[in-house]
């Protein structure tokens, strides 16, 4: 499979945060990734997290120029982002293409907006839960991994996009451990693209966030830390603890964690749940919150 001609429609993307936002010390003040061109009129799809607070935000395309940009919306539930060019980048859409319809062994390629692309192939088509509160149903996952992977361009063998670039792991597999990329599907961009071009998020209620960082072990959701200020540190969740049991269901790794979670109501639910602790059990009352409401808001430019 040769490099894809729409790779050129891959842009450098370059954010910087200030020092006092709510994501600064997690993701730094300075981020920088790559993004798709999806609109003629200059509209960037990015991976959310490098602009996610960002009070300015620079494109550069292939042959140099660097444009000025707006960050102009985040999805918490997809992760995708969305970045307005600000002047005239001279660069085609990109076509969106079926992540549906891709197969495992399918032949692809990640591009990012320096230049780089990796020929790799689809390894694995799955759920994917991220100890961030964060839940794919089904993610797609390539290999080998791309060096440069946040916010790249995956195209499949017709130069489509079906993907974001997100994440690089590593999966064992017979005995041998290999790096890999995890995609965010482009399926789950246009039932929401409207909404976040004209209203800067997704027009449903927004799930209920603890501020929990979690880990599954032995399919048991272990706590790894958690936000200061969140709600789940001021009904005093701790690290160390195993959460065992949301209202009235028994908790079955950290997909079943989330779905309880966001089946509880909108965000400002009160989540009762079960602890253990120290080989103790214990019930805590969690009053949830919108997590976008820690964040600061994009400025218009």
């Amino acid at each position: 499979m040769t490099l894809n001609p729409n790779s050129r429609s891959v842009v450098a993307v370059r954010a910087t945060v200030p020092e006092d936002a709510f994501t600064a010390g997690a993701l730094g003040t300075l981020r920088e990734g790559s993004g798709v061109v999806i609109r003629d009129d200059g509209l960037v799809l990015t991976i959310g997290y490098l602009i996610t607070e960002a009070e300015e935000v620079w494109l550069t395309s292939h042959d140099g120029r660097v444009i000025p940009a707006h960050a102009l919306a985040y999805d918490q539930e997809s992760g995708f982002g969305l970045v307005q060019a600000l002047a005239p980048l001279g660069l085609p859409a990109v076509a969106l293409g079926d992540a549906g319809k891709a197969r495992i062994g399918d032949a692809v390629v990640l591009a990012d907006g320096i230049g780089r692309s990796v020929q790799a192939k689809i390894v694995t088509k799955q759920e994917f839960a991220g100890y961030w509160e964060y839940l794919l149903d089904e993610a797609i996952f390539i290999a080998p991994a791309h060096p440069s992977w946040g916010g790249a361009g995956l195209f499949g063998a017709d130069g489509s996009l079906l993907g974001i670039g997100s994440l690089r792991l590593q999966m064992s597999r017979n005995g041998e451990v290999a790096d890999i990329n995890m995609v965010v599907p482009i399926d789950l961009l246009p039932p929401i693209l409207d909404d976040l071009l004209t209203r800067g998020h997704v027009a449903r209620p927004p799930r209920p966030w603890l501020g929990a960082l979690s880990a599954e072990s032995d399919g048991k959701v272990v706590v790894m830390s958690v936000t200061e200020g969140g709600p789940a540190a001021k009904a005093g969740l701790r690290q160390g603890d195993i959460i065992s049991d949301i209202r009235d269901g028994a908790v079955d790794g950290l997909a079943d964690f989330y779905r309880k979670l966001w089946e509880s109501g909108s965000a400002g639910a009160e989540i009762p749940m079960r602890v253990l602790r120290d080989g103790r059990e214990t019930w805590l009352r969690v009053k949830s919150a919108d997590r976008g409401s820690f964040l600061k808001k994009p400025q218009l430019q």
